[in-house]
């Protein structure tokens, strides 16, 4: 039985807090172990937990960033959600900070996530990135 709005929102939230909390366990905990990740990162697609964890840790070293769901959309004919997010970016021990707004595809299987695909103009963060 595909999930409801309010438990696909529970849900969202929960995987942003591991996010916002930089937990590369907690974020990896939320993923199922044949995950496909992708963000304008990545430079292709992050398969299962193990490269997961690699590509999360160089990450969070690399930024301090802050996550907020502002709406979520269900899927009609899959288990999943596109969820529009706001975030901040921020480089460590840096004092500017960047906004962006984007989207996430998730798709689920069960309550774990199996393919999350992340889309944002990566554009905004070139003010950090010089």
């Amino acid at each position: 039985m595909p999930m409801t709005e309010a438990q696909l929102t529970v849900m969202a939230e929960s995987l942003f807090e591991a996010w916002n909390r930089q937990d590369v366990e907690a974020v990896v905990a939320c993923y199922a172990d044949d995950l496909v990740y992708r963000d304008p990162n990545t430079r292709g697609e992050v398969r299962g937990r193990d490269a997961m964890r690699r590509y999360l840790r160089k990450l969070f070293g690399a930024w301090q960033m802050h996550w907020a769901l502002r709406e979520l959309f269900p899927l009609a004919d899959a288990d999943g959600a596109a969820a529009l997010w706001h975030a901040s970016f921020r480089k460590p021990g840096g004092e500017r900070t960047v906004e962006a707004d984007g989207m996430d595809l998730v798709l689920l299987d069960g309550d774990l996530v199996k393919r999350n695909e992340v889309y944002f103009d990566r554009a905004v963060l070139a003010p950090l990135l010089g």
